[in-house]
């Protein structure tokens, strides 16, 4: 089972906060996987067809707990995709018109509301019913140990974009993508995804998320300080190379020899432990002097060679070279 499959499997033994929950879930569920076909005289034929079990069983449990409306179920199976195939038919009287005007489905004398049903979203709980049934019908979530992203495929964009205001009165901030005739509502920041689990009241996917979440943020942590150690030490290595190639300037230019006892004790250190830092080799002198100290003694052998580098072109010079 997909970790989709299985949030929803959790969404649908969730129950609404009041009466009107169910009202709210359902005309969403229709609204977004469901067909609608015109027969005329007032007669409508309603399809819904989903791929998860638990839609389905979701669609037939409101629709005759609320309505108590004949379905028709057909299973079938995708020989290519070895997937299941729910289509759930509801037939043509009027008592399905009836339920349709009640979900703000169609608009009595104007046909199918292109937008979401206000009057059925006046609460907060049947906000988050509303959703929970989009979710169910359209959503689709990524396993959170990739990259994590959930969105749900709607048609209309009117309807796209009143779902997107419904979860931004639930504090779940999403954005809108047209894609191939439909719109995909997505979310990818991980608080906006958390958010709207627990308003649709996914707790135990909310509390696995998390669990994934900090794992990912620790090994993310680690991963950061291996890079950051990996840096300071190449930053080390290739100092030290330069420190090495000043000695060899140093003793090029006026012989180490010639050098006061700490400078002469920097440069034998430096050539003795070619791969140490300053503070270690620092640790080293005698007696033992601190990092800061054993900087001031580079700058210094950088000055003398400087020094030594202009001294020679001066004499250049004077000697008409």
């Amino acid at each position: 089972m997909s970790f989709t499959a299985e949030v929803k499997e959790e969404l649908s033994r969730v129950e609404g906060d009041c009466p009107d929950c169910p009202f709210a879930e359902l005309s969403a569920l229709i609204r977004v996987c469901g067909t609608l076909s015109f027969r005329g005289n007032g007669h409508y034929q309603l399809r819904i067809s989903t791929e998860t079990g638990a839609v389905a069983r979701t669609v037939i449990k409101l629709t005759h707990k609320l309505f108590d409306l004949d379905t028709q179920l057909v299973v079938r199976r995708s020989v290519l995709h070895k997937t299941r195939n729910y289509l759930i038919e509801m037939g043509e009287g009027e008592d399905l018109a009836s339920a349709l005007d009640e979900l703000g489905i169609l608009v009595p004398g104007r046909g199918l509301n292109p937008g979401v049903p206000h009057e059925l979203l006046q609460s907060e709980c049947c906000q988050r019913a509303f959703v929970r049934g989009a979710f169910m019908a359209g959503g689709f979530i990524a396993d959170p140990r990739g990259d994590f992203h959930l969105e749900i495929a709607v048609t209309g964009e009117e309807f796209a974009q009143g779902v997107v205001d419904v979860l931004s009165g639930l504090g779940v901030s999403a954005r809108l993508n047209h894609r191939r005739g439909a719109y995909a509502i997505y979310l990818k920041s991980y608080e906006d995804i958390e958010k709207l689990l627990v308003q649709m009241g996914a707790v135990r996917t909310t509390r696995a998320v998390a669990a994934v979440r900090q794992v990912k943020s620790k090994k993310n942590n680690a991963n950061r300080r291996v890079n950051a150690e990996m840096a300071n030490l190449q930053r080390a290595s290739q100092a030290a190379v330069d420190q090495r190639m000043l000695v060899a300037d140093v003793e090029r230019s006026v012989g180490v020899k010639t050098l006061p006892r700490a400078l002469r004790e920097f440069c034998f250190l430096r050539l003795r432990y070619p791969e140490e830092s300053l503070a270690e080799l620092g640790r080293r002198c005698d007696p033992p002097v601190s990092k800061s100290a054993m900087y001031h003694r580079l700058l210094r052998l950088q000055k003398i060679v400087e020094d030594a580098a202009g001294n020679k072109s001066a004499n250049g010079l004077a000697n008409g070279e």
